[in-house]
């Protein structure tokens, strides 16, 4: 046992002296640190940019006025209604002009539908009525009575939009005078009426636009609340969706896309001022409410705009091709906005 402790710790020697070079071996020959970029190589954010020359309005038809109204229909027509001298003007997407129609039709125009048959829907809270025509322009129904404001089945009291679903029932936001929605169907024929002032489910501070899902599911921006508020055909609430965004105005696409453009949300009163605007937003809901896109664009200065910015989004649409079509009405303007996912080397981000 003597002469063996010795031998142990000579080996025990060995042994370390092994394992130390055996590390600094792997230690000069471990790969560097990774260099990783900061930025994503396949880009994860849908960036817009606005297409400056769309759309390509001849010169005998009049500038837009405010842009209130935009609609497309099912050759992919940009549908424009706005408070101009031409105030239906559809355009391609590219930005061909197509026809004007209704010069004197008008008072206050302010949203525009397209329904399933391909008739144009108008709302003017000026004249109190919903109107339908042929896309040529042809008068084919009058809702509510032309120059008289009111509140019963009759009545409008400077309705805001209106939409058809798919078996021709008609959906009115009775908004800026009533605070109410409207069910006709596909005759023009009362069917009832739902919605009071207030802030509870199923109530409305200003009911401002309106659109429908595949599903018949309606969704209503309660605009001067900051709420969307989804309905059945009944007037029942399914959902609330709120403190997300001040809702102007709004569109459902075929695959039930809901996108609303509008501002961040804010009190619409303080201190006896009305603060519009602060910020101007687009938004990309999926039916259930989540939340699946969201852009902005710079503020508008007021009468100084620049393309790409603008003051007070009013209607937005999609296209197949993820184009954006909006409208805004201090600035006057409808504007594209492509959508950009990968950029050249140099390119501005």
């Amino acid at each position: 046992m003597a002469f063996r402790a010795p031998l142990i710790s000579l080996w025990a020697r060995v042994l370390l002296s092994s394992l130390v070079l055996a590390a600094s071996v792997l230690h000069c020959h471990r790969a560097p640190a990774a260099e990783y970029p900061s930025y994503s190589i396949e880009e994860t954010i849908t960036e817009y940019d606005v297409d400056s020359a769309w759309p390509k309005r001849p010169p005998q038809v009049m500038p837009f006025g405010w842009v209130s109204g935009m609609a497309i229909d099912a050759k992919e027509r940009i549908w424009v209604f706005t408070k101009g001298a031409d105030p239906v003007q559809v355009y391609t997407t590219d930005g061909k002009f197509v026809r004007t129609w209704g010069k004197g039709n008008f008072v206050e125009p302010h949203h525009l539908r397209i329904d399933h048959e391909g008739n144009v829907w108008v709302a003017d809270f000026g004249l109190h009525v919903v109107q339908k025509y042929t896309p040529e322009g042809k008068l084919m129904m009058t809702l509510g009575t032309r120059g008289s404001a009111g509140e019963d089945r009759d009545h409008f009291n400077r309705p805001t939009d209106m939409v058809v679903t798919k078996s021709g029932d008609i959906f009115v936001t009775d908004g800026y005078g009533n605070r109410r929605i409207v069910h006709f169907d596909r005759n023009g024929k009362f069917v009832k009426a739902w919605g009071t002032y207030g802030t509870k489910p199923g109530q409305f501070v200003l009911p401002h636009a309106i659109a429908a899902d595949s599903k018949g599911r309606l969704y209503v921006a309660d605009r001067n609340s900051g709420r969307i508020q989804v309905f059945d055909q009944e007037g029942k609430v399914l959902d609330v969706w709120s403190n997300l965004i001040m809702p102007w105005g709004l569109s459902v696409t075929p695959n039930d896309d809901i996108w609303v453009c509008g501002s961040s949300p804010h009190w619409w009163e303080r201190n006896g001022n009305y603060p519009e605007y602060k910020d101007q937003i687009f938004m990309r809901f999926s039916p259930d409410g989540r939340v699946r896109q969201v852009w902005t664009i710079p503020l508008a200065v007021k009468g100084k705009p620049k393309p790409g910015d603008a003051i007070g989004v009013h209607c937005i649409v999609q296209d197949s091709k993820g184009n954006l079509y909006v409208g805004d009405i201090y600035s006057e303007r409808a504007q594209k906005f492509v959508p950009v996912t990968k950029r050249g080397k140099g390119d501005a981000k």
